[in-house]
């Protein structure tokens, strides 16, 4: 009897679970796992970052090879890479170095630049995604990306917490088994969504840097500023979190408990959101009015953590984090949707790895910016700036449709 084969969709769903569960299991135990090598914070900082700039760096040029020669093998290199890359940060641990060895630290930075290059992963899976969905479902199919998100985010630092207090190299390894489960599920179960006449020739060399394809998406006025919003709603987004842990522990006094459990609240909302309630909040209100509506709650969640004082924290803190969660539950898909809707079908796998691009690039210049901001003008800072930068992103958006566009969303929901 042959094995149950599994729905494209949960193959693609286990890509995303595996991409951000190898990252949010590690990121919150760096601390920890380098003390006996460094205690620098610039080089925390660095290395934390550096998954974020080999994701902007590569993404193109895996958004375009999908594009050239298919999803399914780009996919598994993919998963191959995080597999790589984990395994040797864990195996760099492992290793009994010598006392002021030069060895480790240059090797971890190889390791996560590895897993950060292998993290396109999540721009080709998207671009699946898009290959089986119809534009009118996208945004709903584009919501399994938020699940996975949310699980990982559960997951991730659950597990990292737990299996650390047995051995902290025990998280490294079950990350590492979850990427080789998650290769031979692409290998034996995903099919190929791209056909042969839809993909296109590879781009010339300077077409593939970075910089270079985020220009050509900006110079189509169909998303020009839907993709600015979109990069500057994770810039300011990834920010103000990069220090939410750090601004509860010296304004609040909190503790990891605490702290673990606003982002477990994070992870349930977001996940609620965009795996049952999306789809049916886009068929009624669209596209447009959910990402408005989303960044109204992204506002007013982070408006709501520095009015918080140490006596009204708790309960402050946890309703600001769920609506901060449902927000970024209803903007993420549908902003994504919004952009993959204006663009021909033949070229949504590079211009999905643009914005993961975006994405990636925000995800980098946030933290160390907001860091900067808490350190120099205030520990409310980073809160308020992000504000200001969200309320851009609100600005972008409102004004970011064609004018047939807008008329079509319009038409749509008269209907």
């Amino acid at each position: 009897m042959g094995w149950p084969r599994p729905s494209t969709r949960f193959c693609v769903f286990l890509t995303l679970l595996n991409d951000r569960l190898g990252e949010s299991i590690v990121f919150p135990l760096l601390p920890f796992l380098l003390a006996s090598f460094t205690s620098d914070g610039r080089t925390l900082g660095l290395l934390a970052g550096s998954y974020a700039l080999a994701q902007f760096l590569f993404t193109p040029l895996i958004g375009a090879l999908s594009d050239r020669f298919g999803r399914r093998p780009v996919i598994a290199g993919c998963v191959a890479g995080s597999v790589l890359g984990l395994g040797g940060f864990a195996l760099t641990l492992a290793v009994p170095w010598p006392l002021g060895s030069a060895w480790p630290l240059p090797l971890l930075f190889v390791a996560r630049l590895i897993d950060g290059v292998s993290g396109g992963t999540a721009a080709t899976a998207g671009a699946v995604l898009a290959d089986i969905s119809p534009p009118e479902k996208r945004a709903k199919a584009f919501g399994l990306i938020g699940v996975a998100f949310g699980v990982g985010f559960m997951l991730g630092p659950a597990l990292g917490g737990l299996l650390a207090e047995i051995s902290l190299s025990l998280p490294l390894l079950v990350a590492v088994a979850v990427a080789a489960l998650n290769l031979v599920l692409v290998l034996t179960a995903l099919p190929e969504t791209h056909p042969p006449e839809a993909r296109q020739a590879l781009p010339r060399k300077r077409e593939l840097n970075p910089l270079t394809q985020l220009g050509k998406v900006f110079s189509n006025p169909q998303v020009r500023r839907l993709c600015v919003a979109f990069f500057l709603f994770f810039l300011a987004f990834n920010g103000f979190t990069a220090v939410l842990v750090l601004y509860f522990k010296e304004m609040f006094g909190w503790g990891p408990g605490l702290s673990a459990a606003a982002f477990l609240v994070v992870g349930v909302v977001a996940t609620l959101v965009q795996g049952g309630l999306i789809g049916p909040l886009v068929k009624r209100f669209g596209e447009w009015r959910l990402t408005m509506a989303g960044l109204g709650m992204v506002i007013a969640g982070t408006v709501l953590v520095p009015l918080a004082t140490p006596a009204t924290a708790q309960p402050l803190v946890f309703i600001a984090v769920a609506v901060l969660a449902a927000g970024t539950g209803l903007v993420t898909p549908s902003l994504r949707s919004l952009v993959s809707r204006r663009l021909s079908s033949g070229g949504q796998g590079a211009a999905l790895g643009s914005l993961q691009g975006l994405q990636s690039l925000g995800s980098f210049i946030g933290p160390p910016l907001a860091g900067v901001a808490y350190e120099l003008i205030g520990e409310k800072s980073p809160f308020w700036l992000s504000i200001v930068l969200l309320a851009a992103v609100a600005v972008l958006i409102a004004f970011g449709l064609p004018q047939a566009g807008a008329q079509r969303q319009a038409s749509a929901l008269q209907k």
